[in-house]
């Protein structure tokens, strides 16, 4: 048998109707006696209510919003009587029956990504699947990729969803083996021939993190939880508690400290989360296209929407100017044809594009502010003494920006041969995310298209962009007369925090000085 009990409302002191603001418990819930059930809030502070009683929550009473005053019923519990408790105490458990033996497949490293979304389930319950089978699909904000199963065995849990987040080290797919007992059943005594190696694998086997474990992150829209001296708080700091969006307390509950690290993180110069990004600037107002004529609406790309975020981030942070430049590119384009046999033989194909990477290396080299980042708190500048360039790759999914690394130290083929390959993983989305980390500066090429001249947009925290458009035969003054040159418009967007003027126009006649005699890189 069981009783039910009311948790009524305590002394709250002279208030006849007070607001209720979050429930903490469900339908369901064990609850102990003095934990916090619901949380009121008055025009002078917030209060829980805690439980009189432990029990299991039966009934709850109250809605958010609802008005109580002392003495008012809110919950309902459940209470088991002691017959019935001692009667299910006695309950002979039967033995456990050893199974299969239980594997755990755990993200492998997939590069510096903290959340990556789980776009497909490959497999599914009861499936037999092999090593190195696919089990699960992610997508970053720039590619996506398979995770492979780390052994064989039938597929018994699956532990993620389309649409969850996760990161390295996360459960994502438990297998049956073939080896013994399941691990959920508990392991036997060691028998004198287990060596010590067994019990090192058992010991030193990392404790994978939760999947999707962020209960201190999410909010759900439109609901704020956070009592008045936060609120009073935030007020006084001058904080839009709807651009918090850590919240550390119990049930995603805003805490003081959760306003002081927001504060610190927009201080220092982190960048703003996606939701706060354009806030203040007026948004384009929706319309209805479709009372002009017929319309067909598609969804962008993950790839497109994540880069417009981070492109709208970059664009709303960092003061940009574009410099622009034409260089003679007629006797390396010479040489370049020259060297058409020997690529021949390497099966490369030479593209101007080689050239600009390494032409550009050399203007790092000897103006080393732009081979540098801006610090988070913008007191300092950051050298880097590698030299990697990410270039800009259309795929019919969006753009991509593969980097490749120690451009100073490949040669011309070895670059051909390498944009080649990185150029077909781009197109097919099998970029892992670390071929797109590390790069010291970006090259935009438009010449395969066309164009004289655009802006390009830095890729942040890199304080420059590199922009190329189509080389075009012009007539140039020799000082006699005008002689037909191959020309190549160039342009170079920069952060003006860390790039003056002059020092762009000196790195763009650098830059142009090296395409026009490439020999100068080898000095």
């Amino acid at each position: 048998m069981s009783n039910l009990i009311d948790v009524a409302v305590p002394d709250i002191g002279d208030f006849d109707a007070v607001e209720v603001i979050e429930i903490l418990v469900s339908v369901g819930d064990t609850v102990e006696v003095e934990q916090a059930l619901l949380t009121l809030e008055s025009d002078k502070a917030s209060m829980e209510i805690p439980s009189s009683a432990a029990g299991i929550v039966e009934e709850i009473l109250v809605n958010v919003g609802d008005s109580v005053a002392e003495g008012s019923v809110v919950v309902r519990l459940k209470q088991e009587s002691a017959e019935a408790v001692s009667a299910a105490l006695t309950v002979e458990t039967p033995p456990p029956v050893p199974t299969n033996s239980a594997i755990d497949i755990f993200v492998p490293d997939i590069g510096d990504f903290d959340a990556v979304e789980v776009i497909e389930v490959n497999v599914a319950i009861g499936d037999v699947v092999e090593k190195e089978q696919s089990l699960i699909t992610l997508e970053s904000d720039k590619a996506s990729m398979e995770i492979p199963s780390t052994a064989s065995g039938t597929v018994t849990d699956i532990k993620v969803s389309v649409g969850d987040s996760v990161a390295e080290g996360a459960l994502i797919i438990v297998l049956s083996g073939q080896a013994g007992a399941s691990k959920s059943m508990g392991k036997p005594a060691p028998s004198p021939v287990q060596d010590v190696k067994t019990q090192t694998a058992v010991e030193t086997k990392p404790t994978p993190p939760a999947t999707n474990a962020a209960p201190s992150v999410s909010k759900p829209a439109g609901i704020l939880h956070a009592s008045p001296s936060v609120r009073k708080f935030a007020r006084e700091l001058g904080v839009d508690l709807t651009t918090v969006t850590k919240a550390t307390g119990l049930k995603g509950r805003l805490l003081a400290e959760d306003i002081k690290n927001h504060v610190k993180q927009v201080m220092s110069g982190a960048s703003a989360p996606a939701a706060a990004i354009g806030m203040g600037i007026p948004a384009i107002p929706s319309i209805d296209f479709s009372k002009f004529g017929e319309i067909e609406e598609k969804p962008l790309s993950k790839i497109k929407r994540l880069t417009g975020t981070n492109l709208t981030r970059a664009w709303l942070n960092v003061p940009m100017v574009t410099h622009h430049e034409v260089a003679d590119i007629t006797d390396m384009e010479a040489f370049r044809k020259s060297l058409k046999s020997d690529a021949e033989k390497r099966g490369v194909k030479v593209t101007f594009l080689a050239f600009i990477m390494k032409a550009l290396v050399a203007a790092l080299k000897e103006f080393p502010q732009f081979n540098a980042s801006l610090s988070a708190d913008g007191q300092s500048l950051i050298y880097k003494k590698y030299f990697n360039i990410g270039i800009a790759v259309a795929t019919p999914s969006g753009l991509v920006v593969p980097v490749f690394k120690g451009v100073d130290k490949t040669n011309i083929f070895d670059l051909a041969e390498q944009m080649g390959e990185i150029s077909k993983k781009a197109r097919d989305g099998k970029l892992s995310p670390k071929e797109m980390q590390g790069a010291c500066m970006t090259i935009s090429s438009l010449g395969g298209i066309g164009g004289t001249a655009f802006t390009p947009i830095v890729n942040a925290p890199e304080v420059a962009i590199l922009g190329a458009t189509r080389a075009d035969m012009r007539p140039v003054w020799n000082g006699e007369k005008f002689v037909p040159r191959l020309m190549l418009p160039l342009d170079m967007t920069y952060d003006h925090r860390v790039i003056d003027g002059a020092d762009a126009a000196a790195f763009m006649v650098a830059m142009a000085g090296y395409l026009n005699d490439i020999r100068r890189v080898l000095l």
